[in-house]
């Protein structure tokens, strides 16, 4: 919790000769302290900066005793170096973003080098990094239009629009496919070393087929993962068949997987195929294989080892080509001893593992994610939307049980409360409330929908959402929803509703 400043020194830190006045005066660093409180002040040293560090951090130790002070030396050997530069400060933020959770996070530009400045600048802009930026002025620069220290508005209209790449660059195994490429286009967003891990081993599994298991929360994107396998692996021209085990009804469960032979049961009308027949040359996606009914399983396992099926009502059995990628949100070991799920199966699944980690886990990734869900909701309803700084802050300091589904479900409901413009803090706290039983999910796309339809009904839950809170007060939900009240007083008569 509480305010953190991130900073390089320069060589005007502590303290520097005025070439106007002539006499010794406040650095860049100690500028910014006197001009706002921080809890903890972050010092980024270089070789060249180790002496103007230390006195730094002395300085402010002596005049600011409740503030406590870190140091994090950066090899540094050639501060003029940009890709050097950004190296070095996104990989300290990913050391250092867990204890940044629930902080505001503020960056004090005006010390180091001019390629310093134009990183912090770009890491952002481009929300690798959910800071605000600081300008310290020399004092004889103040004036009453240029305070000491003031912000640096990178949203504003005037500065490019930047955006990082947001996916992990993983070295291509072999020539034929750039798993980078694969990540891209399938939408797997993160640079957590977590993300990066889970990454790796589902590359060097999909050169073989050995079966899969991926193990992690709902929500996490466990099915994306299946998807990588599959189009990373010899079979990627091969199909693709998705199954979902826990929305098989039980009694259909074998016909749905391996099919079935005409007049095999009651509506039996015709033979059909199961889902391994479809699969055959390509790959099946077992979801939630820990719902599959119990006495479904020795089949499912005999498939596994033998790569054949038998159709309900047929008596024989067919061989069949296919790669088993599973997935699951329960702990199999624990079903195993509740006798729900048998062991032989879960260790002839489990040939290969990943574990995909829950948001909670990986909070520096939230900024990345949140981006790349605006950026496809600003396509999709073309239009030009961008979060705060302290929007993308407010993000991160959320929990999501739900974790990356329930955080693209905020960014939708935020996006809707703005038609242009920047989404703030307040629209994050309304989208964030409105997302119990009754939360706003992402629609089902197809015939029949509309989109006018959708966005009204959006609107009138989250005005009704905003006046809840406010108790009525409409100039309180006007805050809420980032409108005036005479907006919000407008909605309400249009819609012939009063307050009490």
């Amino acid at each position: 919790m509480g305010d953190v400043l991130l900073t390089f020194t320069g060589f005007h830190d502590p303290f520097a000769i005025s070439p106007i006045a002539g006499k010794e005066e406040e650095g860049p660093i100690l500028s910014l302290l006197r001009a706002k409180h921080f809890d903890r002040v972050i010092l980024l040293s270089t070789p060249r900066t180790e002496e103007r560090t230390s006195a730094t951090g002395a300085a402010i130790a002596e005049s600011y005793p409740d503030v406590s002070i870190e140091r994090c030396d950066l090899p540094l050997e050639d501060p003029t170096d940009y890709l050097g530069i950004l190296r070095e400060l996104r990989g300290l933020y990913q050391q250092l973003s867990p204890s940044f959770e629930r902080s505001n996070i503020f960056v004090g530009t005006a010390s180091g080098t001019p390629q310093m400045h134009a990183c912090w600048l770009m890491l952002a802009a481009s929300g690798e990094i959910p800071a605000r930026l600081l300008q310290s002025r020399p004092a004889h620069f103040v004036t009453d239009q240029k305070p000491l220290v003031s912000e640096i508005d990178v949203s504003d209209a005037a500065f490019p629009t930047i955006r990082s790449n947001l996916w992990a660059d993983i070295e291509p195994l072999s020539e034929a496919t750039d798993p980078n490429d694969v990540i891209r286009r399938i939408g797997i967003v993160g640079e957590h070393p977590l993300v990066h891990q889970a990454l790796e081993t589902a590359q060097l599994l999909s050169d073989s087929d050995v079966p899969v298991l991926i193990v992690g929360e709902s929500g996490t994107g466990k099915e994306k993962f299946a998807r990588l396998i599959h189009e990373l692996s010899a079979r990627k021209d091969g199909p693709y068949i998705t199954v979902n085990c826990a929305a098989i009804p039980s009694e259909l469960a074998e016909s749905t997987l391996f099919g079935h032979k005409k007049g095999a049961f009651t509506g039996a009308t015709a033979d059909l195929p199961g889902k391994f027949a479809s699969a055959n040359g390509g790959t099946i996606f077992l979801d939630e294989v820990g719902e599959l009914p119990l006495d479904l399983q020795p089949k499912l396992l005999r498939t596994l080892q033998e790569s054949e099926i038998e159709p309900v009502g047929s008596g024989k059995t067919e061989k069949v080509d296919v790669r088993i990628v599973a997935a699951t949100n329960r702990v199999l070991k624990e079903q195993i001893a509740d006798k729900k799920f048998r062991e032989d199966l879960y260790y002839r699944l489990c040939v290969g593992e990943i574990r995909i980690p829950p948001l909670r886990e990986r909070l520096s990734d939230i900024p990345k994610l949140a981006i790349y869900f605006l950026d496809q909701i600003n396509e999709r309803l073309r239009r030009k939307c961008q979060f705060s700084p302290e929007a993308l802050a407010s993000l991160q300091r959320s929990d999501y049980p739900g974790n990356v589904r329930q955080l693209q479900n905020v960014v939708h409901r935020a996006a809707l409360l703005v038609k242009a413009g920047e989404i703030l803090p307040e629209n994050i706290e309304l989208a964030l409330q409105s997302g119990g039983d009754d939360s706003i999910s992402m629609p089902n796309l197809g015939d029949g929908f509309s989109l006018e339809e959708y966005v009204r009904d959006v609107r009138r839950r989250l005005f009704a959402k905003a006046l809840e809170i406010a108790k009525g007060n409409q100039s309180e939900a006007a805050r809420l929803l980032g409108m005036s009240p005479q907006a919000v007083s407008k909605y309400m008569r249009e819609a012939g509703q009063t307050t009490t």
